[in-house]
């Protein structure tokens, strides 16, 4: 059922307004990899990076990326953008403050990451832009990038909320974290000590709201957004068969009404508030095992961006997803992200949807 609201005719209508993961593309912020440096290395990076990158990580904490990486990478974003534009929509992009300066709070220190995220650190709910309280210390700044339009959306007529700035001091870690072994239930690092969530571990279909805990995102952040966001929405929690989880967007994906697209390892059993759904399980990916992925797996493929129910934004080389996509009903639209992909994310993770024309709806029968 949609709400009809009321209309104040001396507000503007919100630049800002979003509800589900498929309505109309209108505009997007699309993130920026200039000046991506390692993060110190922390507890929190453990059970997140790859086995295979994690002395990379501890070599080379505080220093830039490879540079000729980041290049390739920003050719890809700068392709990004114009196929967006080509598709009609609007592109915004983020500022790139240093990411090598150092900064400190009254317990600890660090140096930053990148502005290549925007779908981990902003959180668009309705017309409601939400700064997250990110749980890595070298994110502790990192909606800084992008400021200037959240400024630009607010005097606009959007809303601008911001989670609880966190401490981030050694109580909210596992300091003892070790990997679970064979059989033993996953082990997050981050504790209840405050609230803590990436908007990454959180999808959005209309009234509907789909979470995960994870190594970034506990049940106090949960609780927080919850509340904060009112009767008008109901969240979700779900648990996958994930011994590694951060960021739901490669693991359970609606690309539009009725069409959930699904992992076919962690997501063994279709959750019941999808009753109905058609179900894709998505095909394995095809990354090359050559190619340096520094923060994911090659499930990265799964990320995908919906521009409305029927077209969607999927990297050129995967073949089986465009093969499985065009199967589905879906109109597949072509897009070199593989170097992207090496920085920890893709399409979906690289974007903001800040406006989608739709109206906050219910889909799912339960």
């Amino acid at each position: 059922m949609s709400d009809s609201g009321s209309f104040d005719p001396l507000t503007p209508p919100s630049p800002v307004s979003s509800y589900t993961e498929w309505d109309p593309l209108e505009e997007v912020i699309v993130g920026t990899v200039d000046g991506a440096v390692f993060p110190p290395w922390h507890i929190a990076l453990e059970p997140v990076i790859p086995a295979d990158q994690r002395q990379t990580f501890r070599d080379h904490a505080g220093r830039p990326f490879p540079a000729e990486r980041i290049a390739l990478a920003r050719q890809e974003l700068e392709e990004f953008s114009h196929v967006l534009s080509a598709e009609g929509v609007t592109v915004r992009r983020p500022e790139a403050p240093a990411q090598d300066r150092p900064y400190a709070t009254r317990d600890w220190s660090s140096t930053g990451l990148y502005a290549a995220m925007p779908r981990d650190a902003l959180l668009v709910v309705g017309e409601d832009v939400i700064e997250c309280p990110m749980a890595w210390r070298s994110r502790y700044y990192e909606t800084l990038a992008y400021r200037p339009l959240l400024k630009e959306y607010f005097r606009g007529g959007a809303r601008w909320s911001a989670g609880p700035k966190p401490e981030l001091t050694d109580e909210q870690y596992d300091l003892d974290w070790t990997e679970p072994g064979p059989g033993e239930p996953t082990r997050l690092v981050v504790t209840e000590f405050e609230p803590t969530f990436d908007a990454a571990d959180f999808t959005r279909c209309g009234r509907d709201i789909i979470a995960q805990r994870s190594n970034v995102t506990n049940d106090f952040g949960i609780s927080w957004l919850r509340r904060h966001l009112g009767p008008d929405y109901r969240i979700h929690v779900l648990e996958f068969d994930d011994a590694h989880p951060m960021h739901i967007d490669a693991t359970l994906v609606p690309l539009a009404p009725g069409k959930l697209l699904v992992h076919p390892d962690r997501v063994r059993e279709v959750p019941r508030i999808f009753k109905g759904w058609d179900v894709l399980r998505a095909p394995r990916p095809v990354i090359p095992d050559s190619h340096p992925l520094y923060m994911t797996s090659k499930w990265i493929n799964m990320n995908l961006l919906s521009l409305d129910e029927t077209r969607v934004v999927v990297e050129r080389g995967e073949e089986p997803m465009i093969d499985a996509l065009k199967e589905w009903g879906f109109a597949p639209v072509p897009c070199s992200f593989r170097n992207f992909n090496s920085f920890g994310g893709s399409f979906h993770c690289a974007t903001l949807d800040v406006r989608r024309r739709g109206s906050l709806e219910s889909y799912l029968d339960y």
